[in-house]
């Protein structure tokens, strides 16, 4: 005979728990934000240098800085999901900001930026010209591009720590057959994370190294984007 604890964990279990079908969309996000932020960070020295033109001692400063709070920002995500607002809308949440800053520097990176938005709020110093010294980003510039890079932090930060347990939340440990599937859960999402820092790290490199950054840039946006759409649509 079941205990009223065993009837409210059922019925918790039943409301709540999405299981396998639930993993398609866990792992559409966790790939596509993936290819956004690593596709983004791994090759932030040179977009410093060659978009911002700043000297390489500052520009390693600011990664470092980057970094350091990037690394920090996780304690903070899982807090605020934990104490206050769930995984679910802090991944949500986190994830449309991380969006909003991505299309931003996107914006100022077109090749056409002479001819959009992103130009006359400038964003980013002009390119430099083969016959003259590259402009270094000035104070209001470089006051955006932290703006941006904490944003940035914060957004990763509250995504990166709750992925995993979200995901671990979809199935009845309880469940031998939902338990078993746990475990290929845990496969195929580090499989899924570990390819998509091999494509962001080789192909959305070379895309920004040699095709360009509004390219470089876009796709990680678009994969971000899909990672919201992908994400909510499986809560739903």
């Amino acid at each position: 005979m079941e205990t009223m604890k065993q009837k409210y964990h059922h019925h918790h279990v039943q409301k709540k728990q999405g299981g396998i079908i639930t993993m398609p969309f866990i792992f559409a996000n966790e790939i596509c934000e993936k290819l956004a932020v690593v596709g983004f960070g791994t090759n932030m020295i040179s977009y410093l240098t060659s978009q911002l033109h700043l000297p390489m001692t500052k520009a390693a400063n600011t990664l470092t800085n980057f970094g350091g709070t990037a690394a920090m920002t996780p304690l903070l995500g899982a807090f605020i999901a934990d104490a206050f607002a769930g995984r679910f809308w802090t991944i949500t949440i986190a994830s449309i900001i991380y969006q909003i800053v991505e299309f931003l520097i996107f914006l100022s990176n077109r090749d056409d930026q002479l001819d959009t938005i992103s130009s006359a709020a400038k964003l980013r110093p002009p390119p430099c010209k083969h016959d003259e010294i590259c402009e270094e980003a000035d104070s209001g510039q470089l006051a955006i591009l932290y703006v941006s890079l904490l944003l940035t932090a914060l957004g990763s930060g509250g995504i990166r720590p709750c992925v995993v347990s979200f995901g671990a939340d979809q199935f009845d440990e309880n469940d031998p057959e939902q338990k078993t599937t746990t475990w290929k859960f845990f496969n195929w999402y580090y499989f899924c994370m570990g390819a998509s820092i091999l494509v962001a790290t080789t192909v959305i490199v070379y895309v920004q190294d040699n095709v360009g950054w509004g390219w470089g840039l876009g796709i990680p946006t678009a994969a971000m984007f899909l990672s919201i759409i992908a994400f909510i649509f499986g809560y739903l």
